[in-house]
């Protein structure tokens, strides 16, 4: 538990710039909208403010959860212990600068969403992010777990990304070093935090590109729950199958525990009806986890990550 000396000291180092918010319920933050609250809530005004957040933390022993737009988490509805870092997406976080070979590279802030992005550089006439529109995320949060959709992914296009390590330092990283594969990196387990990123986009037909965003988000809204709060797709791909498939074979759409339930649009969405706790939706994960196993002999994995 944060102590009240140390609570002076993180409020003394937001009180000119920044956010700090003690005991700030996490569910208003988090897509899923379901969370208890954060022992402190800290919004970081610029890299720097991130870089004396990090070293104030590991100074006073207080752990350390970073958060980007809260996409693709499950909070516990008993909250998160020590420190909450949100990374905000604020305007002008995107700067673009055509090269010789006619590509451009974009340089985008780690709390810039991903639909943004993708919007930008659409209107733009720059091609490379299509697949990102609708992804509920930070750019940050998708290089973190390479997220993807639709036959792209972050990896295609990314350049390098500027990182805080656990000591301080600010290292560059290309996605080779990243070792950037299916919804994986190596940021988590080194507890790195991502800062920027560079990524190259090639100019084309902004009508051909827009029509493309037009026809991927069509069918976002067609076949995805976008009606009900929710963490995104609740189950990585496992090989040789689609997660979503093997619940509706196995009988579980529409399954529910309290408030959550497999969503009767995608089988691979657990969504919140309105109601749900973190509880109900671990419920609905393990039953289906169970089942898919007892019926097909194929172990899901969740690609949400559970905060507590």
């Amino acid at each position: 538990m944060i102590t009240k000396e140390q609570r002076i000291q993180i409020a003394e180092l937001y009180r000119e710039r920044g956010e700090c918010r003690f005991d700030e319920p996490m569910a208003p933050h988090t897509s899923f909208h379901i969370g208890g609250p954060a022992e402190v809530y800290l919004v970081p005004a610029d890299a720097q403010q991130t870089a004396e957040t990090v070293a104030l933390l590991a100074k006073l022993q207080i752990r350390c959860t970073l958060l980007g737009n809260g996409s693709n988490v499950l909070v516990s509805d008993g909250g998160i212990r020590g420190a909450v870092v949100r990374f905000e997406d604020k305007p002008g976080k995107m700067t673009f600068s055509e090269l010789s070979n006619g590509s451009t590279e974009a340089w985008v802030s780690a709390g810039t969403s991903l639909s943004g992005f993708a919007r930008e550089a659409c209107d733009r006439g720059l091609a490379g992010m299509e697949y990102a529109t609708g992804i509920p995320g930070t750019v940050g949060g998708g290089i973190v777990m390479n997220a993807g959709a639709y036959g792209g992914e972050i990896r295609d296009s990314l350049v390098r990304a500027t990182v805080l390590t656990k000591e301080g330092e600010i290292l560059t990283l290309s996605p080779e070093e990243l070792k950037l594969s299916y919804r994986y990196s190596v940021i988590p387990e080194r507890g790195y935090i991502v800062l920027d990123a560079t990524f190259r986009l090639m100019p084309r037909d902004r009508d051909s590109i827009r029509a493309k965003v037009l026809e991927l988000s069509a069918k976002r809204r067609e076949k995805q729950p976008l009606e009900y709060p929710s963490a995104g797709s609740t189950f990585k791909r496992p090989e040789g199958y689609f997660a979503g498939k093997l619940i509706e074979d196995a009988g579980l759409r529409g399954y529910g525990v309290g408030g959550a339930q497999v969503s009767e649009k995608h089988c691979g969405f657990v969504i919140n009806r309105g109601d749900a706790t973190c509880e109900d939706v671990k419920a609905v994960i393990r039953d289906v986890q169970r089942i898919v196993f007892e019926k097909f002999g194929v172990e899901l994995e969740p690609e949400v990550k559970f905060l507590s």
